[in-house]
């Protein structure tokens, strides 16, 4: 007998060491605090006081990289959150509080990224909506990976995340009493919409400078305070405007609180805190007032005010001797010019007397020796000419540049309109 039960040692020993080799040792399982589940659906049973907890068995990957959780019921706070966490996430913490997690909850609309400060990114979710969360992609060499969002089916936006070696976790938090979700960890991220999310990377290339302004994608969205003028949120692109590539357009996909959009072209080094047009070597449109500024913070009345749909454009008329072959300038000749009017101050865009000082003389040496080399800036509105403004070209050219400045802003920028 003893001989007998060696021989099945021996031959468990041996089962154990093949399934350790083979990475068949016990199943992963999913984890839950303070939660309920019952099939794939979680209730919250705390006190409201503490947090709870569910982090699913395996986490996301190229073969499935997509997850939805639908709201069934807010509760009395609606304080769930979605995301993405590491493996042993500590259960008594939301997800997106601690490092290596990031989550969309919906009570407010806000990005946790490993941080219990979270920061505007999306709209607030209630009962019936479903938050996705997913990944472009399982390229994790450089400890970081793209995160994406969903909202009913809907890519709400996109972040870079730090990633430890076992990947990103599904994960659904819950802080109040009443709160339950319907969980789909085999949820479907179509082809259409994959196509479109990788969109998102495609374009990061195109801005040179983000200040307090979020890219995903061709969208572009304020996350900044927008309590002052100084809050304003500025996106420039990496090259000017040139013979080839001489026109843009802003679609403004959500005016946000006040609209204090802003489209126009400026000096590659121009102030982050500043709307185009407010300083020296600038000029834009604003769409709140349908004024333009050019480098001053008193604008002139030039158009209709923009609202949520309109599309605003903007480009540059080269005289004959920018014009690269095969290029037409007649077409420009042909436009006709809307009557400049009396300007009108604006307090909103006034500068304290110390930022002016701050400018005044790097933006006296711009402005020195550009005589004579000037181009005809333009403005549209949904496809119509709105007017022209003769404008000096500073050292380096004038870069496409859009300024927002209240909360929800959002706007769809297409840098090559009139390409194909």
């Amino acid at each position: 007998m003893d001989d007998i039960n060696l021989h099945h040692r021996f031959l468990n020993w041996r089962r154990r060491i093949r399934e350790r080799e083979m990475g068949e040792v016990r199943p992963a399982q999913e984890r839950y605090l303070r939660l309920l589940k019952d099939g794939d659906t979680l209730s919250y049973q705390g006190n409201s006081d503490e947090v709870g907890c569910y982090v699913a068995p395996h986490p996301l990957s190229k073969g499935n990289c997509y997850f939805e959780v639908t709201i069934v019921d807010t509760g009395v706070r609606g304080t769930i959150a979605v995301g993405l966490v590491p493996k042993f996430y500590r259960l008594d913490h939301q997800p997106g509080w601690l490092p290596y997690s990031v989550a969309y909850h919906a009570d407010n609309g806000k990005l946790y990224i490993g941080n219990p400060l979270g920061q505007r990114f999306g709209p607030k979710c209630a009962r019936g909506d479903r938050i996705g969360c997913g990944i472009h992609s399982e390229n994790t060499e450089a400890g970081f990976i793209t995160v994406f969002f969903t909202k009913n089916a809907k890519e709400v936006g996109s972040v870079e995340v730090p990633v430890s070696a076992e990947g990103l976790f599904p994960a659904v938090g819950m802080h109040s009493l009443g709160e339950e979700v319907r969980v789909d960890l085999q949820a479907e991220w179509f082809l259409e919409e994959d196509e479109g999310m990788m969109m998102v990377d495609s374009h990061e290339d195109d801005w040179g400078r983000l200040y307090d302004v979020r890219a995903s994608g061709m969208l572009l969205e304020y996350v900044g305070k927008g309590k002052s003028i100084m809050d304003v949120g500025l996106a420039q692109t990496r090259q000017p405007l040139s013979t080839r590539c001489h026109y843009f357009e802003v679609e403004i996909v959500d005016a946000g609180e006040k609209c204090y959009i802003a489209l126009g072209l400026a000096r590659r080094d121009y102030p982050k805190n500043r709307h185009p047009g407010w300083s020296r070597g600038s000029v834009a449109y604003h769409a709140d007032d349908g004024k333009i500024f050019h480098g001053s913070g008193v604008g002139d009345a030039f158009g209709p005010r923009c609202f949520k749909g309109d599309i605003m454009g903007c480009g540059i008329m080269f005289p004959r001797d920018y014009i690269l072959d095969g290029e037409d300038a007649d077409k420009w000749e042909q436009l006709d010019v809307h009557p400049r009017q009396e300007g009108i101050q604006n307090v909103l865009y006034l500068k304290n007397e110390d930022e002016e000082e701050d400018d005044e003389e790097g933006e006296m040496d711009l402005e020195r020796g550009q005589e004579g080399r000037k181009v005809t800036v333009f403005f549209t509105r949904n496809g119509k000419l709105m007017g022209r403004r003769e404008v000096a070209v500073p050292p380096g050219g004038l870069y496409p540049t859009v300024g927002m400045l209240s909360s929800g802003e959002k706007v769809k920028v297409d840098l090559h309109p009139l390409s194909g």
